[in-house]
């Protein structure tokens, strides 16, 4: 436990955001304060001050809080605006030159998955989804394997809450047949897209994960079916998972 005397006021806010960020659970400001020492006044000040501006909220209805959206922007852009977004970006282009598809980097926002960075096929057909895109979680290969990235309780709950749109004709808009899938996503290492979220547009996704097994984004290519088959992007898996492989030792090398 850190002294307070010891603890600049100007540190305060961002050790708070700190212990929440490498904690895999909303915290109360009292468990937040076990690592501090600081007043129990003020770390339920700061807090609060911190989830009225957006940088935190309440699990439910509970005292404990929790990462918010403003936080959550925040650590992706430091890190697309990093040194690292470079070496990002050409991990990512080695995959699409393999796999001769656009390969997307997607992070989970608040409505879905969010395309962080990309980069496109030298087809002229193409299926265009440019950064900035969100896409839903429930029917794309990137957004199912932050789904099975959840503790069971926390994806059954999750799941339970989201709106299950039926996009295409495949598109699993049952929750239980979701949750089974995902299930299997979780054992095998990859998703698929098979057509759920944009009729004729397949897609392949892995995660990457964290020097502490922590999920952070996903790696994922997709193309039209007259050019792309699921069974062929399934063999070519291992050139996806090596590349959530180095993206995890480029993105986090200073851990």
């Amino acid at each position: 436990m850190a002294e307070a005397k010891r603890i600049p006021t100007n540190l305060r806010t961002l050790l708070i955001l700190e212990i929440l960020g490498k904690n895999d659970r909303a915290m109360t400001a009292t468990e937040i304060n076990q690592q501090l020492g600081l007043p129990k006044q003020t770390v339920h000040r700061l807090c609060e001050t911190l989830e009225e501006n957006g940088f935190l909220s309440r699990l439910g209805n509970s005292k404990k809080f929790q990462v918010a959206r403003r936080l959550r922007d925040l650590g992706s852009g430091l890190l697309h605006n990093s040194r690292d977004h470079i070496a990002r970006n050409q991990i990512l282009r080695e995959v699409a030159q393999s796999v001769r598809e656009t390969v997307n980097y997607a992070v989970p926002g608040n409505l879905g998955m969010n395309y962080l960075d990309r980069v496109e096929t030298d087809w002229p057909f193409r299926i265009q989804l440019p950064i900035g895109t969100s896409v839903p979680f429930h029917c794309t290969a990137s957004g199912k394997t932050f789904l099975a990235s959840l503790a069971p309780k926390k994806r059954k709950a999750l799941v339970a809450s989201l709106n299950l749109e039926k996009n295409t004709p495949n598109t699993i808009d049952d929750a239980q047949t979701l949750l089974d899938e995902l299930g299997m996503v979780r054992k095998q290492g990859y998703s698929l897209d098979r057509e759920e979220f944009i009729e004729g547009m397949v897609a392949i996704a892995v995660p990457v994960f964290d020097p502490n097994n922590r999920y952070v984004a996903a790696v994922a290519y997709h193309g039209p079916t007259q050019r792309m088959s699921l069974t062929e992007a399934i063999d070519r898996k291992e050139i996806l998972q090596n590349a959530a492989s180095n993206l995890s030792q480029v993105l986090f090398q200073d851990v």
